[in-house]
């Protein structure tokens, strides 16, 4: 497969859609990158890696991160895991207070914000907060990751919807930890920092059973199979069956224009794009990995 060939055309396809959309403005970092970038890369399980576009330009990765707290949680827990948090699409608003008060302090999934926050109790309950980054720097296989403090900070400050779940979850039983440490896990979680192709590295261990770049173990294979199908039904918001039906790949998206979809046995892909459509998705990068499974021919389906 002509992969660089296949992201040459994707990107000269893509570029009538920059400047679409918004960007999530409600995080003031957020809201000062340019609409008209667009980077993607791929990584193949043995290695091979492309690029196009501004594929090397760091950004925060948001709600990406929530695979990996996904990954640790369930390394140290196994499937208790499932006790506290559901494995179902929200059909709602990603940080829905009205949601978790009906269903009684459970959150759907693991990615919407209030299954993240049970996610990272879960972890704190056996690590301290430092190992969260060690996790994903493992994941990666880079020692160099790290979190943007800027962007921490300004999540930490305009946070309060947050901070009300976090709360609300207390209330619940369903926190452990102060409702405070979680929050500050969280807040630093949701500001790591990576370009296209790191990204596209530090989840190739979903695409190869569960070994990383340098095939260290991250995740078991029974692990890395039901991390995709939650990726597949719960990774893009409340927009995951228009994601099956046009890019057909697990998926997981974050409100800074990132999105990483991962064919098992194959590859992942990484496309970026800071414009969103109103259901928080990138519109540049979601068209990016359909063109990518259209031009290929693959996907899980």
């Amino acid at each position: 497969m002509d992969y660089a060939r296949i992201l040459a055309e994707i990107q000269a396809e893509v570029t009538p859609l920059l400047g679409q959309g918004r960007v999530a403005d409600y995080i003031a970092p957020l809201a000062a990158v340019p609409l008209d970038r667009f980077g993607m890369a791929l990584c193949t399980v043995e290695g091979e890696c492309h690029s196009v576009g501004f594929a090397d330009e760091p950004f925060t990765i948001q709600s990406i991160s929530k695979v990996f707290s996904l990954t640790l949680a369930m390394r140290l827990d196994g499937d208790e895991i499932w006790r506290r948090v559901g494995r179902e699409p929200s059909g709602g608003a990603f940080n829905s207070l009205a949601q978790m008060e009906k269903e009684g302090g459970i959150p759907r999934n693991p990615f919407i914000n209030a299954g993240a926050m049970v996610i990272i109790d879960a972890i704190l309950r056996h690590v301290d907060e430092p190992e969260i980054l060690e996790f994903v720097r493992h994941a990666a296989g880079r020692a160099d990751l790290d979190y943007d403090a800027v962007v921490a900070a300004a999540e930490r400050e305009t946070g309060h919807r947050n901070r009300a779940m976090a709360y609300f979850l207390k209330s619940f039983g369903n926190l452990t930890n102060p409702a405070e440490r979680v929050l500050e896990a969280y807040f630093h979680l949701c500001a790591l920092r990576m370009n296209c192709t790191q990204l596209a590295q530090a989840f190739i261990y979903l695409a190869r059973q569960g070994t990383n770049v340098r095939g260290e173990s991250v995740a078991t294979p029974r692990q890395v199979k039901r991390i995709n199908a939650v990726m597949l039904t719960c990774g893009v918001y409340d927009e995951a069956g228009d994601y099956a039906y046009r890019v057909g790949l697990p998926a997981k998206s974050g409100v800074s224009g990132g999105v990483v979809a991962v064919l098992p046995g194959r590859f992942v892909a990484v496309a970026w794009s800071p414009g969103l459509s109103d259901r928080g998705n990138s519109v540049a990068a979601t068209m990016a990995l359909e063109l990518l499974t259209t031009k290929t021919g693959w996907s899980v389906f």
